[in-house]
């Protein structure tokens, strides 16, 4: 016996979702939404600093900005500000990469204040720059950069901590020679 259908149907079901591809055009894709990591916090503020300052080089490389003067004008600050910015690029490429991926703040203060890194950025030899990147991230107990060593060095660990750190930073500057002129 032959049969006919008259509305004959076929459902087919299986997951899908959309995802945003080039121009903003939205692409139907097979299989479940891939899930996305929530990265709860905040980007530290040196970080932020950090990658302002590598923008501000290029757009000075590039010629599109023609010195700090213009680079101030269009952001808003002084001239000095900037120079405290752009001086961030003066660190080791190995700091500067370590400032650039400090893990998210999720609450209260940043780990590393830009204070902090200023005087380390002053410092001429990358070795000298490193060794008190290292005591700065010893005692930060949140970091764990990929060139931390198990110096366990407290620059501060009491009401005054900050005075205390500064002290250091200022008296291993004067009583340890440059390592190296080259930077290296």
């Amino acid at each position: 016996m032959k049969m006919t259908l008259k509305n004959p149907t076929l459902t087919v079901t299986y997951p899908v979702h959309f995802q945003r591809c080039e121009k903003g055009r939205l692409e139907m894709r097979r299989g479940p939404a891939p899930t996305r990591t929530a990265v709860t916090g905040r980007v530290p503020r040196i970080s932020r600093l950090m990658a302002l300052a590598i923008r501000f080089d290029d757009l000075l490389r590039r010629g599109e900005v023609k010195d700090y003067a213009e680079l101030a004008r269009v952001g808003h600050v002084t001239r000095a500000r900037v120079t405290q910015i752009m001086n961030l690029l003066l660190l080791a490429p190995d700091i500067q990469e370590e400032i650039l991926f400090l893990p998210p703040v999720r609450s209260g203060s940043d780990p590393v204040m830009e204070w902090e890194v200023r005087p380390i950025a002053a410092m001429v030899g990358w070795r000298q720059q490193r060794r008190i990147w290292m005591r700065l991230v010893a005692e930060r107990a949140c970091l764990t950069p990929s060139s931390a060593r198990s110096d366990n060095v407290r620059l501060g660990d009491n009401k005054n901590g900050v005075v205390k750190s500064k002290l250091n930073f200022l008296v291993d500057f004067r009583t340890h020679p440059i390592d190296n002129e080259c930077g290296d």
